[in-house]
């Protein structure tokens, strides 16, 4: 029987991502005996919102490291929160099967975002989510929130926060989906690239090892995956410069749509693309979405977010 170790953050939902992982394997062709290392990221520690963080991999690096080292044999993580560009000795060699990828709201008294009253005060640390909050509500107060989801949920429960809003993919992993007040469509409230989606890491020279790991992939959610990737490596898109990006196969699976929105520093203005091809190409239509988006003027917003962000109401 073979044996493996599978580095990952030590908060319940990245557990249960791992878990469900690990039982993939467990049920694939080779009989697999997986040992579980919990290891504490940088971006655990430190509780400052996210935008204000001038590095990306602040989830992942340290369970990377692991890997490189030999202390893992492979990685899990939420595919949104692993950078475009890896470590070069790793690989990205697997993704199971994606969750939903949409945001959604929680709100202590069960009210959805239009209905929420004026002065009403949002969580989240997500820059994207933000601006989109307030392009449809601009009226409510956003606020920044940091904690895993028990935690913003408790806070939510005990008035700091009027509501939150997250992913929906890590309610349903952790069995809160009851708790959900409103399900956001991809289409008007874009998500981040990767959402609800989990990416397996390995390190390059393991051959063997990335084999064993395909047997649990999911091409369709890998082409969607890609996708988005490759359109947010080309605008550079991070913490600081919230581009919303989805990629949609669920009508043909050999066809793929790449849905991008990318706001201005207030809100006021977006620039929005649609790119269509086959899933085989999936690499080539995020490249021509992020194309497209820099052709249509994208680096003028980001200009204007650096000094935005010091008087925006989120710090």
């Amino acid at each position: 029987m073979t044996s493996y170790t599978v580095g990952t953050r030590s908060s319940r939902l990245a557990l249960e991502q791992t878990k469900s992982v690990v039982d993939l394997l467990k049920k694939s062709k080779r009989k697999t005996d997986i040992n579980i290392l919990e290891i504490t990221s940088s971006g655990d520690l430190d509780v400052r919102p996210l935008y204000t963080f001038d590095r990306k991999g602040i989830f992942e690096k340290e369970i990377d490291q692991a890997v490189i080292d030999g202390h893992a044999d492979f990685a899990v993580h939420s595919a949104k929160d692993v950078p475009t560009e890896l470590f070069s000795d790793l690989i990205l060699a697997s993704v199971p099967t994606r969750s939903a990828a949409n945001d959604i709201l929680v709100h202590r008294n069960g009210l959805k975002l239009n209905e929420l009253p004026s002065g009403a005060v949002i969580g989240t640390s997500s820059l994207r989510r933000a601006v989109q909050i307030l392009r449809m509500r601009p009226e409510l107060i956003v606020k920044p929130i940091r904690g895993n989801i028990e935690t913003r949920i408790r806070k939510v429960e005990a008035g700091a926060y009027d509501a939150i809003v997250l992913a929906q993919a890590g309610l349903d992993r952790l069995g809160l989906t009851k708790l959900i007040t409103e399900k956001f469509s991809v289409a008007d409230f874009v998500p981040a690239a990767g959402q609800g989606a989990l990416a397996i890491i390995c390190r390059s020279d393991r051959p063997d090892l990335v084999d064993h790991l395909k047997l649990v992939e999911d091409p369709r959610s890998r082409a969607e995956l890609e996708a988005e990737r490759n359109l947010l490596s080309i605008v550079e898109g991070g913490c600081k410069f919230p581009v919303g990006v989805v990629a949609l196969s669920d009508k043909n699976p050999d066809l793929l749509t790449l849905i991008a929105k990318v706001f201005s520093a207030d809100g006021s203005d977006q620039i929005s693309i649609t790119e269509k091809g086959h899933t085989e190409d999936a690499r080539g239509i995020g490249i021509r979405g992020g194309q497209r988006l820099l052709n249509e003027g994208v680096k003028d917003f980001s200009e204007s977010w650096e000094s935005a962000l010091k008087k925006w109401n989120l710090q």
